[in-house]
C-alpha cells in the first residue's frame, strides 16, 4: 500500500515513544521496506463514539462556520495536509497513524440530524471536509456522507463539499436535486496535472484527471463547482497554475481558489521527509521558497498571513492566480446558498413537535 508518509513522529503530547528495532533483520530481502514503515501497516478502521458531529469554526480565516467530518484520520495519505497534527489529540501520530488509523463516526447521520433539529440552530451552510476528505477511500464502505447528504436534503439545509475524490459523483442523484433548489456547491481539489506527481504526493486520491471528469459531470448535472488548486507549494507546483486553471475552465468550474503550503506542528516533518524522498533534487529550491513565503520559518500561525503567504514569491503566486483566474472566466464566485428553503421534517417515531 502506498503512503505519504514514512514516518512514525512522536506524537507531541505523550511522554512515552516506541521505537521498533530493526538491525536483526539487516539481511533479510525484506528489510528495506520494513525500514521504510511499510511492512503490515494495514488501514484500521476503528469506531468513534462521538457524541456530535458538527463542529462550529473559531479561525476567522476560514470561510465558513460549521463543519461536518464523518471520518477523523485520512486514507488518501497526502504529505502535505494539515490534519495530520489532530490525531495526536486521539493518541496516535501525525504520520502514518494519520493514514492507517481511520476513526468512523458511525451515528453520523442520526448526529447530523439531532443537529439541525434544535430550536435553536439558524440555518447557514455546513461544509463537509472541514477536516478530512469526507469521500476517501472507505466511504465507498461506510457511506456515511451520502447518509449524511440525505439528511441535509431532508431538510433543506445548505451544505459546501471540499473533496480530492471523484467518487463524489456517485452521489449526484442527491447534488442534483439539492442544486435545483440552491443547496450546495462542490469544490474538488486538484494540486496538479501531472499524474506521477499526484500518485507521490497524493498516493491514494484521484487521479488529476478523474477529478476533472468529476468537474464535468457535477455541471452537466447543475451543480454549482469550483476549483481549490490547494496547496500551491513553492517551487513544486506553483508553475502549474495557468495550467490548473485553464483545464478547471475546460471542465465547467465557475470560480478557482488557493491556499498556499502550510506546515504546522508535525505536518513539517512529515512534508519534509517525503519531500526529501520523492524529490531530492528539487529539495533545497522547495524549502528555500517555502521560508521566503513564511518570512524565514517554515510556518506561520498568523490568521493575516497563514493561507497566503508573504514576500515577493507569495506576492507573484497571488498575481499569477489572479490574471490567469480573469483569463478564463474563474474570478468570480458560486451563486449563494439558499437558507431561506430550511425546514425541519415531522418526526417519523416518538412524540411530535409542538412548535
Amino acid at each position: 500500500m502506498r503512503h505519504g508518509s514514512h514516518l512514525d513522529p512522536p506524537n507531541r503530547f505523550e511522554a512515552i515513544l516506541r521505537e521498533v528495532d530493526l538491525e536483526h533483520l539487516e539481511h533479510l530481502e525484506w528489510d528495506q521496506d520494513q525500514r521504510n514503515g511499510l511492512s503490515g501497516r494495514v488501514v484500521e478502521y476503528i469506531s468513534d463514539q462521538s457524541k456530535s458531529v458538527v463542529v462550529e469554526n473559531q479561525s476567522p480565516d476560514i470561510p465558513f462556520n460549521f463543519s461536518l467530518n464523518p471520518y477523523r484520520g485520512c486514507e488518501h495519505g497526502c504529505s502535505y495536509c494539515y490534519a495530520r497534527p489532530t490525531h495526536e489529540y486521539l493518541g496516535y501520530n501525525a504520520g502514518l497513524d494519520f493514514e492507517t488509523k481511520i476513526f468512523v463516526k458511525e451515528d453520523a447521520p442520526k448526529l447530523f440530524r439531532q443537529f439541525l433539529s434544535r430550536p435553536k440552530w439558524k440555518p447557514e451552510p455546513i461544509n463537509f471536509s472541514g477536516v478530512t476528505d469526507c469521500y476517501q477511500p472507505c466511504e465507498r464502505k461506510y457511506r456515511l456522507t451520502r447518509q449524511c447528504l440525505e439528511v441535509a436534503a431532508e431538510f433543506r439545509q445548505p451544505v459546501s463539499i471540499v473533496t480530492k475524490n471523484a467518487l463524489v459523483i456517485r452521489d449526484l442523484d442527491i447534488l442534483e436535486k439539492m442544486a435545483a433548489e440552491g443547496l450546495v456547491h462542490v469544490f474538488l481539489s486538484i494540486t496538479t496535472l501531472d499524474p506521477q506527481l499526484a500518485r507521490v504526493m497524493e498516493p491514494r486520491t484521484s487521479i488529476p484527471g478523474a477529478r476533472l471528469r468529476a468537474v464535468s459531470e457535477l455541471v452537466k448535472a447543475g451543480v454549482p463547482v469550483g476549483v481549490m488548486t490547494s496547496p500551491i507549494i513553492p517551487g513544486l507546483n506553483d508553475f502549474e497554475i495557468p495550467k490548473l486553471l485553464e483545464a478547471a475552465a475546460a471542465a465547467g468550474a465557475k470560480t478557482a481558489r488557493y491556499i498556499v503550503l502550510r506546515l504546522p506542528l508535525t505536518v513539517e516533518p512529515v512534508f519534509l521527509e517525503w519531500l526529501e524522498r520523492t524529490q531530492p533534487d528539487r529539495y533545497d529550491k522547495v524549502v528555500s521558497q517555502i521560508r521566503e513565503v513564511r518570512n524565514g520559518k517554515m510556518s506561520n500561525s498568523d490568521f493575516k498571513v497563514r493561507m497566503v503567504g508573504e514576500g515577493k514569491i507569495a506576492d507573484q503566486i497571488k498575481g499569477l492566480f489572479e490574471v490567469f483566474c480573469r483569463k478564463f472566466g474563474l474570478a468570480g464566485s458560486l451563486p449563494a446558498h439558499n437558507c431561506s428553503a430550511f425546514q425541519v421534517p415531522p418526526p417519523t417515531e416518538g412524540q411530535l413537535r409542538l412548535f
